[in-house]
């Protein structure tokens, strides 16, 4: 450790925004930097952004942060970083982009998953990872390029994923973390890359690609005398390759606090429902659905199964009523719209609707997988108002988490939550009651980056393990717990069957208006 040093970097590069944010060795954040990130989509499913912008953004944000930051770079010990998970980021032999980065939204990979899903290969597979096999995934899309355009494979020298991306131009070094090296080409449990997996997805010629498998609470490499020169850090500090995103927004939000697992819910443009447990107690599904993925704690993984949507649906029904708005010439800004939900919330009776949250394009991974999946009102009558819409997509999001938990073996009795949404009083009390749990909201506002920043924490000794660490930089910032109110509960509980029946028997709706192109079109 650098002497003198009192501070540590967490970088995320998320969907949406890339952030490094400085923190004080107590876990107390010291300043931020961020820019948005950019990415485009095309109308074949394809969603890309450029490697080479990445790079460049994330280093401004290091450079903006030691502009608000006095002798940053003298006083950093470390830096770690995560990223968007899934997704396939080619480079050739010189650490070049072969294309550009293919993310986890892209969808071009829908033909590898309806090929393979569910066969016996896959269900074999399935046991190994704990991983469902869907479109975000690396694996899938590798198999697709090979399918469509085999020089780019023959042209890759390695498979990387955003962090990892990241961490090459940070350290000169390609690696990457166990958790997106297992859940898609490994064992869980011996955090180990697996043949029978990768020979499952018809890539054993493309084991070539794969990186080295990195524990970055276990070990660094330092800061590149080029990455330094377009940070203005120190060369030679130590960098530390955090897990993705989810993992270490779990790790930051609460999802194992005093020895406990707990689970641990972002409701943020997607929704993440996540689970700790011990690996040998982890639960497998008869659908085949969800993720295991390992946690940077020793024995530990967290159960994953992600909604493509969560917030994102309000966003949507809002946009809609201000385009409405609009039209008559009354000017509203989406936050404007946002400070009215509590009230319209209040305003309406609960279970009246039902709504399914897959409002993406992509449909739905979690805890079923439907590239068709589409949002839906059910029971609206002449008497339904603005408000009970409102009302029904929130409901839909806490329905939807219940959904999921119900896949990874049951809801915890204790659920962290974490991402913006959390913070209304109003949601909270929907959410906790559709899922029957006692929620406690982190105050921590970068759990992402604040989990990688632990690892490296870790890393370098300022902690001796992981469970001191989260004593003093995630338990201080748990709310109190508040308990499902009995009885809007019981409300959920007698609509919870039929959200689950509805979603069901769209299936075959979805399918047929998918022949007619997007449903949403």
């Amino acid at each position: 450790m650098s002497a003198g040093g009192d501070i540590l970097i967490g970088i995320d590069a998320g969907t949406s925004v890339i952030k490094s944010i400085a923190f004080d060795l107590q876990g107390n954040q010291v300043a931020m930097a961020s820019v948005p990130n950019r990415y485009q989509t095309r109308p074949d499913g394809a969603a890309v952004q450029s490697m080479d912008d990445t790079w460049t953004d994330c280093a401004r944000t290091l450079r903006d942060l030691g502009a608000k930051v006095d002798d940053l770079a003298t006083r950093t010990v470390s830096v770690a970083v995560t990223g968007q998970g899934d997704g396939t980021w080619l480079i050739d032999r010189d650490n070049r982009p072969v294309t550009e980065a293919w993310l986890w939204l892209d969808a071009r990979a829908a033909p590898v998953v309806e090929r393979e899903r569910g066969g016996a290969a896959d269900r074999a597979r399935f046991g190994i990872t704990g991983a469902g096999l869907n479109v975000c995934q690396m694996g899938t899309q590798l198999a697709h390029m090979k399918d469509t355009a085999p020089e780019m494979v023959q042209a890759a020298d390695a498979a990387l994923h955003c962090k990892d991306w990241l961490y090459l131009n940070l350290t000169g070094v390609r690696a990457t973390a166990p958790c997106e090296a297992v859940f898609t080409f490994g064992d869980f449990r011996r955090r180990a890359y697996d043949d029978r997996v990768i020979e499952a997805l018809g890539l054993l010629p493309e084991k070539r690609l794969l990186p080295e498998i990195v524990d970055g609470t276990q070990t660094t490499h330092p800061l590149s005398a080029e990455a330094a020169a377009a940070t203005g850090l120190r060369a030679g500090t130590p960098v530390a390759l955090g897990f993705l995103d989810v993992s270490c927004t779990a790790l930051g939000g609460g999802i194992y606090t005093h020895g406990t697992p707990a689970g641990c819910t972002i409701i943020g443009s997607t929704g993440m429902h996540m689970r700790a447990t011990l690996q040998d107690q982890a639960f497998f599904n008869d659908d085949l659905t969800g993720y295991i993925m390992p946690l940077p704690i020793p024995g530990m993984v967290a159960q994953i199964q992600s909604n493509m949507a969560s917030t994102l649906n309000i966003d949507w029904l809002l946009n809609v009523a201000a385009g409405v708005l609009r039209e008559f010439g009354h000017s509203v800004t989406e936050a404007d719209l946002i400070d009215r939900i509590e009230g319209w919330l209040a305003a309406s009776v609960p279970g009246q609707l039902l709504y399914h949250p897959y409002i993406s394009e992509a449909g739905e991974r979690g805890p079923f997988v439907d590239p068709a999946a589409r949002a839906s009102f059910i029971g609206l009558s002449t008497e339904h108002q603005f408000p009970d819409m409102v009302r029904a997509v929130v409901e839909g999001l806490g329905l939807a988490a219940r959904d999921c938990y119900g896949a990874m073996g049951g809801t915890p009795q204790d659920i962290r939550l974490t991402g913006g949404a959390a913070r209304s009083d109003a949601l909270r009390r929907v959410f906790a009651a559709a899922v029957g749990a006692s929620v406690r909201t982190s105050t921590r506002e970068e759990a992402g980056a604040a989990g990688a920043a632990m690892m490296a924490a870790v890393a370098i000794g300022v902690y001796p393990d992981m469970e001191a660490c989260i004593a003093d930089w995630v338990s201080p910032r748990l709310g109190a717990p508040e308990a499902p109110d009995a009885a809007l509960a019981a409300v959920y509980d007698r609509t919870y069957p039929a959200y689950r029946a509805a979603r069901t028997a769209l299936g075959p709706i979805w399918a047929a208006l998918s022949k007619n192109g997007d449903a949403s079109a």
